[in-house]
């Protein structure tokens, strides 16, 4: 069975992280093998949340699978407390990437043209070190802003989907330069031109060429729904399926998800009720 080592946070509640990604991954017919980098009662979001971080921890789980002789198929980087645990990813690639593993990197900065409160500018600049040592990168529009040193108003007011393609595409093309063969901006919300419809879309950008995948924009922001997307390409990247497809795969079952949390009322923190929708990804990837 092919292997992907998860480094990420633990979380209570929210459907995020490790909850998300050891679900998803499994069903896809790959082994996720956790490696966390806290525990924490609830996701950051929520008003009280109590955290466990382990950053002295990572080097002994590492030098454990080390002394295990372990090997990955994949290895797909999530959320992280400080600088200090993303040097300890770092020396994680440096340490397991071999020939044929490839590394995946979600770069949890920031959402909504702002940088989240409990990171600074130098974790910032430490997670885009990490960021260009990876093949793939999952960045919504604020951290691709963030890695790129743009400034996110240049983008936020471009409502048609020509430009906005076209400028996201631009940019992610001169972060390309400097390491990741393949950028996957999500979350990018846009106007249907032939219909007006408000979509929401992701950008699939490797050199020159661009693949965009959207869907009818139901409403909402949820815990956990970027975390699922970088899962499933993870997921199936291991399983040798196309980018195109996994974009494809990730955007409907979201979208099945996020409808039903919307129709449902509920709260944003508690993110999307994705495990009855779980069989969806398992029946593609078989």
């Amino acid at each position: 069975m092919k292997k992907i080592a998860v480094i990420n946070d633990l979380s209570g509640f929210g459907r995020c992280s490790l909850t998300a990604a050891i679900s998803t991954i499994s069903v896809m017919g790959v082994q996720p093998c956790p490696f966390p980098t806290a525990v924490l009662s609830a996701q950051t979001g929520y008003k009280d949340s109590y955290c466990v971080e382990l950053t002295d921890k990572m080097p002994l789980f590492q030098s454990s699978w080390e002394k295990m002789q372990a090997s990955f198929d994949g290895i797909y980087t999530g959320f992280a407390i400080n600088e200090q645990q993303i040097q300890h990813m770092i020396d994680f690639v440096e340490a397991f990437q071999k020939k044929g593993t490839f590394f995946l990197a979600d770069p949890i900065m920031g959402d909504h043209g702002k940088r989240f409160d409990i990171f600074t500018p130098l974790f910032c600049e430490k997670m885009r070190e990490l960021a260009k040592r990876a093949d793939i990168i999952t960045p919504n529009i604020t951290e691709l802003c963030i890695l790129t040193g743009t400034d996110y108003r240049i983008i936020e007011n471009i409502a048609e989907e020509k430009e906005l393609i076209t400028t996201v595409h631009q940019i992610a093309s001169e972060f390309q330069k400097e390491g990741p063969q393949s950028i996957v901006v999500t979350g990018i919300q846009f106007q249907d031109e032939q219909t007006g419809e408000n979509k929401i879309g992701n950008l699939a950008i490797q050199g020159k060429d661009t693949y965009m995948s959207s869907f009818p924009y139901i409403g909402g922001s949820y815990s956990g729904t970027g975390d699922l997307f970088a899962s499933i390409i993870a997921g199936g990247i291991a399983r040798g399926k196309k980018l195109e497809e996994l974009i494809d795969l990730a955007g409907a079952f979201i979208e099945k998800a996020i409808t039903d949390a919307v129709a449902a009322g509920i709260p944003r923190d508690e993110g999307v009720e994705y495990e009855r929708y779980l069989y969806f990804i398992g029946d593609v990837v078989k």
